[in-house]
């Protein structure tokens, strides 16, 4: 590791070399140099202090938009744990999710509670620290209509307030720090029959799986739409679905989902999402942009 291999003490649980294949969708790539699950945002701002500066942090949540390559990721990877999944209701229509908080949890509980506006979160597979980094949305919202704030713990073990305007947001992307973790979240939506909330989650589930593989090793939506285009329609003119490259394939349920079919490593997706754009560009000019993150060593 860079730095010194002195790794500050912690309260949660510090793993060296640990396996990141089990931890994300695709089930592939290597390990993580050092794995941090803290036991609360102490832990963590304590932490970072210690770190040698030169360390690289990542934070991790669900793992379901992530290549994580063959070689590993160097540094320390933040997974935030149940003690940072808890979700609290503020006021009629307001709550705070901790950073580690799935969308499902949320979701739900924003239906018991009446509040309505928040049932897009119930279709994106990941954590709340990843919906705020990426602005996560489907079904014609995003986590820029709804968040009011969020706590981050910086890379220097600062803990910092920000709220949604000083977050930059655009389309699949945020101006959040780099190497900073989200711990927190508030989420406003409005007053709304939980009757009617869970019928709107109840369409939203029964369209996606009616349009997307979701019982396969995938990475969810793996480029950007190319607006006023979406990315599968692209991708399908472009002769690709069902395209192979080793174990790795393009749905043919929906072109813009990469799956593993059982043995690919994070090379072989890596390489047939590049191997898609190059495709795409020749065909219609267009250039996708990848809305999967790709991290660590090839």
């Amino acid at each position: 590791m860079s730095g010194s291999n002195v790794m500050p003490k912690v309260r949660g649980r510090l793993t060296p070399d640990a396996p990141l294949a089990p931890l994300v969708w695709f089930k592939s790539g290597g390990s993580a140099e050092r794995l941090f699950e803290p036991a609360d945002v102490d832990d963590l701002v304590a932490f970072l202090k210690q770190l040698e500066p030169d360390v690289p942090v990542m934070a991790l949540g669900l793992g379901s938009n992530l290549i994580v390559r063959d070689g590993g990721v160097p540094g320390v990877v933040v997974r935030l744990g149940k003690p940072l999944a808890k979700v609290e209701q503020l006021d009629p229509t307001t709550l705070r999710c901790g950073g580690g908080a799935s969308g499902i949890l949320v979701s739900s509980t924003a239906r018991d509670a009446g509040i309505g506006g928040l049932e897009f979160l119930r279709s994106i597979p990941g954590t709340v620290g990843g919906f705020v980094r990426m602005n996560g949305g489907a079904y014609g919202r995003e986590t820029c209509e709804i968040l009011v704030e969020c706590d981050v713990v910086l890379r220097s073990g600062e803990r910092r307030t920000m709220n949604v305007d000083a977050l930059g947001y655009s389309y699949r992307h945020s101006e959040l720090p780099e190497q900073a973790v989200v711990v927190s979240a508030t989420f406003r939506g409005e007053s709304k029959e939980s009757e009617a909330i869970q019928a709107e989650m109840d369409r939203i589930a029964a369209s996606r799986e009616e349009s997307q593989p979701l019982r396969s090793r995938t990475g969810g939506s793996t480029f950007k739409n190319p607006l006023p285009h979406k990315a599968w329609q692209v991708i399908d003119a472009a002769g690709c679905r069902g395209l192979t490259i080793g174990d790795a394939q393009v749905s043919e349920k929906h072109c813009n989902f990469l799956l593993n079919l059982g043995s690919a490593t994070s090379a072989d997706i890596e390489a047939l999402g590049e191997e898609v754009r190059r495709r795409v560009k020749a065909d219609c000019g267009i250039e996708l942009q990848w809305e999967i993150q790709r991290v660590g060593t090839p």
